[in-house]
C-alpha cells in the first residue's frame, strides 16, 4: 500500500522531549497532531551511557493518542544519539562489505571498543561521492521495536536528524560552499558542504553561549580542515533564540530543529 494511503506519525526522540507531528492520509496528508511532551532532564547526559532511556520510556504514553489511527511511525533520532563520520569517495573499495569494513575502522579510531555496541549505517551521498557514516546503540533500536509492540502502530523507518534535515535543505545550499550548523539542547553538529558535496562532520558539546560565540566555532573548524579562505554562509538550525543579524560577518538563514524533523515531505523553499 502507497504511504499516502496510511495515516503517518513523526516523532523525534530527542534528550529533553518527544515532538509529535500525525497526519491523516490522502494525497494532501492533513496534520491531525502536533505535540511536544517534556522529559525529565538527565544529571549529566554527556556521560550517560544511554541518553535515550527517558524518551524511549515515554513513547508508549505519547503513542496511546494516536492507537486508533493505526499509523505508520517515523522515527527521527535527534543527534544526541547519532555518532556520524564521513568517507571520502574511494574508488578502490568495490562491495558494501569494504565500505563497512572501512567504516567501522575509522569508527573504532575515534570511539574504541563502544564501536561492537553500535549499529552502523552507511548513506551514499551522490553515486560518487562522499558516504556519510552514522551509529546507534543496538541497544536503542531493540528497545523502540520492543515499545511498538503492541501499541497499535507500526514502526516505518528510523532516521538520524542529519539525514532527515539535509534532505529537505538540500535546495537552499546551492553550489556555493556553505556551513550546516545544527544545535539541541547542547549537542551542535557542524557540516559544510561545497558544491552539494559533503566535505565535513563533526559534533561538540556546547553551553548557552554557542550563538554568541559562533563565528570563533566556525573559524576553528576551518583551521582544523586547513581552508583556504573564510566560509561565511550558514544555515543554522536550532530551536534556541538565534538572530540571523548578530554577526556582522556571517550570512545566516536559521530554521527551527523541531519544524525540520517533523516535516513530511518537500523543502523548505
Amino acid at each position: 500500500m502507497s504511504p499516502l494511503w496510511r495515516n503517518q506519525l513523526r516523532i523525534l526522540l530527542g534528550a529533553d522531549r518527544l515532538v509529535l507531528s500525525g497526519y491523516r492520509r490522502g494525497l494532501n496528508p492533513a496534520l491531525v497532531r502536533e505535540e511536544s511532551i517534556p522529559l525529565q532532564a538527565r544529571p549529566d547526559a554527556r556521560n550517560d551511557s544511554a541518553p535515550w532511556r527517558a524518551a524511549v520510556e515515554a513513547l508508549p504514553g505519547a503513542l496511546v493518542p494516536s492507537r486508533a489511527e493505526r499509523p505508520d511511525v517515523t522515527v527521527v533520532l535527534s543527534n544526541h544519539f547519532v555518532r556520524y563520520a564521513l568517507l571520502p569517495w574511494n574508488p578502490a573499495l568495490k562491495t558494501a562489505e569494504e565500505w563497512m569494513a572501512l567504516a567501522r575502522h575509522r569508527m573504532s579510531a575515534v570511539h574504541g571498543d563502544a564501536v561492537n555496541d553500535w549499529l552502523i549505517r552507511i548513506a551514499e551521498t551522490t553515486p560518487q561521492g562522499p558516504r556519510i557514516v552514522s551509529a546507534v546503540d543496538k541497544a536503542l533500536i531493540e528497545e523502540l521495536d520492543d515499545r511498538f509492540m503492541g501499541s497499535g502502530a507500526s514502526l516505518g523507518s528510523v532516521q538520524p536528524f542529519l539525514m532527515t534535515a539535509f534532505n529537505h535543505i538540500q535546495p537552499l545550499l546551492g553550489n556555493e560552499a556553505c556551513w550546516f550548523v545544527t544545535e539541541d539542547a547542547g549537542c551542535m553538529t557542524v557540516a559544510l558542504m561545497r558544491e552539494g558535496q559533503w566535505q565535513a562532520i563533526g559534533s561538540r558539546w556546547v553551553d548557552e553561549r554557542w550563538s554568541t560565540c559562533l563565528p570563533e566555532i566556525l573559524a576553528r573548524k576551518s583551521a582544523m580542515l586547513a581552508l583556504e579562505e573564510p566560509i561565511n554562509e550558514a544555515i543554522v538550525c536550532t530551536r534556541a533564540q538565534f538572530d540571523p543579524g548578530m554577526h556582522a560577518m556571517l550570512n545566516t538563514r536559521t530554521v527551527n530543529y523541531d519544524r525540520l524533523a517533523m516535516m513530511l515531505q518537500g523543502s523548505l523553499q
